[in-house]
């Protein structure tokens, strides 16, 4: 099969697509951001992609993005994350990606040995689901109850929001800075998984979730 690797670590890089070559598969690119990933994409057409999550520039949750949007250009592409952690805001919405097939998401730490890994990736190429039991269980906690991720204080600071309170007035409600409010908002927007590209909206999509709980 041929493959994309996207992995800002170079040894890690290299010792992948040494790995991948030596099972008989073909790299066609080995890139190192987000932007690179797209274009290797584009140029070469691969069987599948191995990505890792945190990449250039910000490395936050660049490959894991930039696989969200591949998927949604190319339904068929086949995607596995190999991550050190699991990025909660985007993982659900790639596993859900086209019809859920040819998708994987596994922690570099648990994978026990090169075959195992190999034939995970083998079989998202061929349109199997591997996802690693961890990330499932972290998935479902945050689903099953998303207030649950809120510390005290903000979920005191979400009810002020409810109630229609500004930034300012939650500030005087509690005795705090505007700034700290707005750390505390936040952290709201992240534990509930809303991200920027939400823009205005997240702040009412929060109070949703707060009367939904």
């Amino acid at each position: 099969m041929r493959v994309v690797i996207a992995e800002d670590a170079v040894l890690l890089r290299e010792g992948l697509a040494g790995l991948l070559e030596r099972f008989g598969h073909t790299v066609v690119a080995a890139v190192g951001d987000a932007q690179d990933l797209v274009a290797a994409v584009a140029e070469h057409r691969p069987d599948v992609v191995v990505t890792d999550v945190r990449m250039p520039p910000a490395f936050t949750d660049e490959g894991l993005r930039a696989a969200v949007e591949l998927r949604k250009g190319r339904p068929e592409l086949a995607v596995l994350v190999l991550s050190q952690y699991v990025e909660q805001t985007y993982a659900a919405e790639l596993i859900e990606s086209g019809t859920g097939a040819g998708v994987g998401y596994l922690l570099k730490d648990r994978v026990g040995d090169v075959k195992e890994f190999v034939d995970a990736l083998e079989r998202v190429a061929a349109g199997g689901t591997v996802v690693d039991p961890e990330v499932v269980r972290q998935l479902l906690r945050r689903r099953r109850a998303p207030l649950q991720r809120l510390s005290p204080r903000e979920l005191e600071v979400l009810g002020l929001i409810a109630e229609g309170l500004s930034n300012g007035s939650i500030a005087r409600r509690l005795v705090v800075t505007e700034a700290a409010v707005a750390k505390h908002i936040a952290s709201i927007f992240t534990k509930l998984d809303l991200p920027p590209t939400a823009g205005g909206h997240r702040r009412v999509l929060a109070v949703l979730t707060y009367l939904e709980e």
